[in-house]
């Protein structure tokens, strides 16, 4: 016999049912061509349960952009794990992941709009950063890379990883934007392993 759910599991299950229907729409039309109804029924709840769970459109909008900038950090872990160079493995493969639809959308071009610039920066940086200074400073530590101070180069480097792939995901022709970008960010990887 099935046992009865908890609130607590009902709470979450609800939560997650929201912000899975979220990123779907989110993902496929756009914060501003999405409304709450859709959402909801979606996730197969009530309206009410949305605003139970949410106060608003934007902090389901918060929840699956955490929720999709942590899964992009995962799986750049997961691409960069035994690469012989790992820096320029995790360049190429955000530069691939930037690229994806979804990723685009919710991150790139709407997560600085509906966010606002500051809760933005603060979700790319949370994840990001991070890993980006970890890359750093064990391409340091191997002798790949010059040393120099971690922290500034990653926020250098972050802030020149997510221009580019913004860059990209405005572009007409992202493939061509993406070639593009990607030699001139080698140029910049070359001057940062360069030693002296």
């Amino acid at each position: 016999m099935k046992s009865k759910r908890t609130q607590s599991e009902r709470t979450a299950a609800t939560r997650t049912a929201l912000i899975r229907a979220g990123r779907k729409l989110f993902g496929e039309r756009g914060f501003a061509a999405v409304s709450t109804p859709e959402i909801a029924t979606e996730a197969g709840v009530s309206r009410g349960a949305l605003y139970h769970q949410f106060a608003d459109k934007q902090a389901l909008f918060a929840a699956v952009a955490e929720e999709v900038e942590a899964g992009i950090t995962q799986r750049l872990v997961e691409r960069v794990q035994g690469a012989e160079d790992p820096l320029r493995m995790a360049v190429d493969a955000w530069l691939d992941i930037a690229h994806e639809p979804e990723v685009r959308r919710i991150l790139l071009t709407d997560g600085p709009v509906v966010l606002g610039w500051d809760a933005w920066r603060e979700l790319i940086t949370k994840y990001g950063l991070g890993l980006t200074e970890q890359l750093l400073q064990a391409g340091m530590d191997a002798g790949v890379l010059r040393a120099q101070p971690v922290r500034p180069l990653a926020i250098i480097l972050a802030g020149a990883l997510n221009e580019a792939a913004i860059y990209v995901a405005d572009a007409d022709d992202p493939d061509v934007a993406r070639a593009e970008v990607r030699a001139v960010l080698e140029h910049v990887l070359a001057g940062v392993t360069e030693q002296p």
